[in-house]
């Protein structure tokens, strides 16, 4: 009796198995391959500038540093879409600068907020997403992450100074702080923009992004940016490139991240197919052998009523 017990159990738990091993299959991918909705993140870089001085018509050099903070909107999100919110403030590091400084502040060399709309799973901008203000900038191609298991190919990828989505191209593989990333680039010259309020002018960037492909997280992004006058005055050359201490935080988070995919993607179908399939062969053993245990010594009813007969 007990070994019938004890397979009919191996049996349902084999079955539950199998039905995780299926959803870690079908169900699981779609669940964490999708960008969460309680981001809150603050970015860090550095690196030089120099900026036109209107009284001497100068470059001068200093120090940079940037700050990015990128929130969901919660409320404002959905299933499958998510709304962000973006501030970046751009200081000139001069006398131990704050991260940001008020409009009046000279070492101010730009203060901006961004609302857009991605995909939760391709990260592609949605340019009419109808939880985004009325005076949202419309976005196209990736802004601010790559796609889960991105591709040693061409994306879209949105330059909001540009005011459009250039081609981000895939240019090589290196390994950043022990995360393996795929590096890619674009570049770009004499874009028409507006330098200041009433003043046109042109800008010029390159940019290399590195991305771990996994989970499509930007591990280090640097840019050398200039933009120019009309007349052909250069009042803007910005080089900058995240912090080592933000570039050290991605990779713990990339790893972490991975080792979430890893379990959910790979090791819980593996665990529930190998482990369901040995409890079910398990428990359907033990049910014939608890059968075999439970006949009569002299055979089945039917294999007495044949030996008595032939007597």
């Amino acid at each position: 009796m007990k070994r019938k017990w004890f397979g009919i159990v191996l049996l349902g738990l084999g079955a539950f198995l199998l039905v995780v091993g299926v959803l870690g299959v079908t169900w699981a991918p779609g669940v964490v391959k999708k960008t969460p909705l309680d981001v809150n993140q603050v970015t860090h870089l550095d690196g030089t500038v120099k900026k036109l001085n209107a009284e001497t018509g100068e470059l001068e050099e200093n120090p940079v540093k940037v700050q990015n903070i990128t929130q969901v909107d919660s409320d404002a999100s959905t299933d499958d879409t998510a709304v962000w919110v973006g501030t970046t403030c751009v200081v000139a590091d001069i006398d131990n600068a704050p991260d940001c400084v008020d409009g009046d502040d000279p070492r101010l060399i730009s203060a901006s907020t961004d609302v857009f709309a991605t995909d939760r799973v391709s990260a592609l901008a949605i340019p009419d997403f109808k939880g985004l203000p009325p005076d949202a900038v419309p976005h196209e191609g990736l802004v601010n992450k790559f796609p889960f298991d991105a591709e040693k190919t061409t994306y879209p990828y949105w330059d909001g100074t540009a005011g459009y989505a250039v081609d981000a191209t895939y240019d090589r593989t290196e390994t950043l702080e022990g995360i393996e990333c795929y590096v890619y680039t674009f570049s770009f010259e004499d874009v028409p923009i507006e330098i200041a309020e009433g003043i046109d002018g042109t800008y010029d960037n390159s940019v290399e992004i590195w991305v771990e492909p996994k989970t499509g997280a930007i591990q280090q992004q640097t840019q050398d940016q200039q933009r120019y006058l009309d007349d052909g005055t250069q009042v803007l050359d910005l080089k900058i490139g995240f912090t080592d201490e933000q570039i050290d935080q991605f990779a713990e988070d990339a790893r972490t991240n991975m080792r979430l995919l890893q379990v959910v993607t790979f090791w819980m179908p593996l665990i529930g197919f190998v482990a369901g399939a040995l409890c079910i062969i398990a428990g359907a053993l033990l049910l014939m052998s608890a059968r075999r245990r439970g006949r009569p010594a002299g055979g089945t009813p039917v294999e007495q009523e044949k030996a008595a007969s032939a007597v």
